[in-house]
């Protein structure tokens, strides 16, 4: 069974021969932009022999915020047309990577919902996390609107990812969901539809669309503001989360599970047998996921991205234990 065909199977809840593996991670410098990033890209997926690539978007988190100093000033957005560097650039790195690597793979571009993109935008104009949450206290109608107007412009990406650089669908990240963060009434008020505004704008064009419900803090989620998102495939953080990929297929309601391996790393140090587990344990570890979850509706993954720095033989350990069940 060929790469694309394997995946395609195995986000279809179909019979495959072995469960499809893959992982990624945050390029940096010059790998982060133009040519050296697709490069990039290219050299990591053909040296792991992974079964499908995830493009990075780096280099365009932050989203524009032009001329924004107020909360009020959300309210003036406009949208990105196709050709906001914003959009074209990134629909040209896709592309790119499509064109060498897309006949073998799946190719699937991760886009942000647009509270992220509102959150790393506002970084990039100088302010914490907790001031954006004190906009969204003082003026929810403004930050309401302007989700409005991201939402435009993530969903247009979307779209053109598919039809103009042929991504088999978006690896879609949502985040915020943090206990202390929102109440579900406010989640569902202020962020939800923004983010069903990009992911059913993506399931036009593509049936086959991953969710990622991103554990980035290393704080727990209420993934039951996300648990009826409608997307093919659901990649949850299984160690923060504490729902392993069993509970996860039930709670998700039977969709195929991405993920099983703790990933996480910061500054204090990493955590996960992905990094410290000898190679006879990290292909136990991964061969027991598939035995314990079973081939169907399943493919091996990361909670999350893992550290740029790790030796990419460890990927390929992961890799051949999983092509041997």
């Amino acid at each position: 069974m060929d790469k694309r065909t394997r995946v395609l199977n195995a986000m279809n809840c179909k019979e495959v021969d072995h469960v499809p593996v893959g992982f990624w991670f945050h390029f940096a410098g010059d790998e982060a932009m133009g040519e050296p990033c697709v490069q990039a890209h290219l050299k990591y997926y053909r040296e792991t022999d992974l079964d499908f690539v995830k493009i990075m978007c780096d280099g365009y988190f932050p989203y524009p915020l032009p001329g924004v100093t107020q909360v009020s000033d959300l309210a003036y957005l406009k949208p990105l047309g196709p050709d906001d560097p914003f959009i074209k650039e990134q629909v040209e790195r896709a592309h790119r990577i499509v064109d060498e690597i897309g006949k073998e793979r799946c190719v699937f571009y991760n886009v942000f919902c647009p509270f992220s993109s509102l959150r790393f935008g506002a970084e990039s104009l100088g302010m914490s996390d907790a001031q954006l949450m004190e906009w969204v206290r003082q003026d929810p109608m403004a930050v309401m609107k302007g989700l409005d107007v991201i939402a435009q412009t993530n969903s247009l990406l979307s779209e053109l990812l598919i039809t103009e650089a042929g991504c088999d669908g978006i690896y879609y990240c949502v985040q915020s969901g943090e206990y202390d963060r929102f109440s579900e009434e406010e989640y569902r008020k202020i962020v939800r539809p923004s983010d069903l505004y990009v992911l059913e704008r993506a399931n036009r064009f593509s049936e086959n669309n991953i969710i990622h419900l991103c554990g980035w803090a290393g704080n727990r989620n209420n993934l039951s503001l996300w648990q009826d998102y409608p997307a093919k495939v659901v990649n949850w953080a299984v160690h923060v989360e504490g729902m392993d990929l069993n509970e996860g297929r039930s709670f998700f309601s039977g969709r195929t599970d991405l993920g099983g391996f703790e990933t996480h790393w910061d500054e204090n140090g990493h955590r996960g047998i992905i990094y410290d587990g000898t190679k006879e344990e990290l292909q136990a570890y991964t061969r027991d996921l598939i035995l314990d979850h079973g081939k169907r509706g399943l493919m091996l993954g990361g909670d999350c991205t893992i550290d740029a720095k790790l030796d990419w033989e460890r990927i390929r350990w992961i890799v051949e234990a999983a092509r041997s069940v």
